[in-house]
């Protein structure tokens, strides 16, 4: 076996590990220089006079252009951007949380976990941590409570 033909074989196999590697991990962007290698590694196999001229090159990036806008896109189409999840305060009225540091009247030093957000609370009468609250009310960033019933 030539050494042409060796290194075509090298080239497809490095191409087709840097492939699984895209496969396994989506979104290294292995696939392009993968499919370049696989691709350049078969054309190498069948003309190995072509691996080391000045084609090589040429056929290299004749690949890679169309593979990497496909692959972008592709990547697009999949991972669709969503828009980021806010909570409107407004929202919290209502919902049941725990106190984890003591609420007291006309403070906002207690904080209360509301799902997997902590807040800044008050209430009308002393909170203890560990209690079960429920929001009556929210301003801004911060909620007032009142013990679970």
């Amino acid at each position: 076996m030539e050494v042409e033909q060796t290194l075509a074989i090298l080239f497809i196999v490095i191409g087709a590990i840097l492939i699984m590697i895209e496969a396994f991990s989506p979104g290294v962007f292995m696939i392009i220089p993968g499919t370049v290698l696989v691709i350049l590694g078969i054309i190498g196999y069948v003309y190995p006079d072509l691996l080391f001229s000045v084609w090589s090159p040429i056929i290299a990036l004749v690949v890679a252009i169309p593979v990497t806008f496909g692959t972008v896109k592709m990547y697009q189409v999949l991972a669709r951007p969503e828009p980021p999840t806010t909570t409107v305060a407004e929202s919290l009225v209502g919902r049941e949380g725990v106190v984890t540091v003591r609420t007291e009247p006309d403070s906002i030093k207690g904080k209360v976990k509301i799902g997997s957000d902590v807040w800044s609370a008050t209430s009308d009468e002393p909170i203890d941590d560990g209690t079960e609250v429920v929001v009556i009310k929210s301003q801004g960033v911060h909620v007032t409570v009142e013990r679970k019933q």
